[in-house]
């Protein structure tokens, strides 16, 4: 992944996307630290806005997915906003087409309800209060 600074430099940083059956609407992406102090830093957005942004702007708020094309070739562009500032990133397309296929292998598009513990979503709820 590789981090887009307001003069569209950009430079490399340590990232991972995961899917997780368990929350089968998500994929998260992990930002790792360069300092072994730092703590990481996790997104958790739908799979479905990933999916989209392949092909045609997608995200309206804190996350933003669009097709991007740079000089190492066709990418995604990924703006993330919160209140502490904004970031935009550029991913692989391939990498992030790859990542949605073995997703999809593990939780077929449509079939994510099958995949919900509803009594584990609650209680989880209910014990974060």
């Amino acid at each position: 992944m590789r981090f887009v600074a307001p003069d569209f430099a950009t430079i490399s940083v340590r990232a991972s996307l995961r899917y997780d059956q368990s929350d089968p609407y998500a994929v998260h992406v992990m930002f790792h630290p360069d300092n072994p102090e730092s703590e990481h830093v996790s997104w958790s957005f739908a799979r479905d806005l990933l999916s989209s942004g392949l092909v045609e702007p997608s995200g309206i708020g804190d996350v933003r997915v669009w097709p991007w094309v740079t000089p190492r070739g066709d990418a995604i562009a990924l703006a993330l906003s919160s209140p502490d500032g904004n970031a935009l990133f550029e991913v692989s397309k391939s990498l992030i087409a790859r990542f949605l296929r073995r997703s999809y292998a593990v939780v077929p598009k449509g079939k994510e309800p099958e995949c919900l513990d509803l009594d584990v979503a609650v209680a989880k709820l209910l014990a974060e209060r």
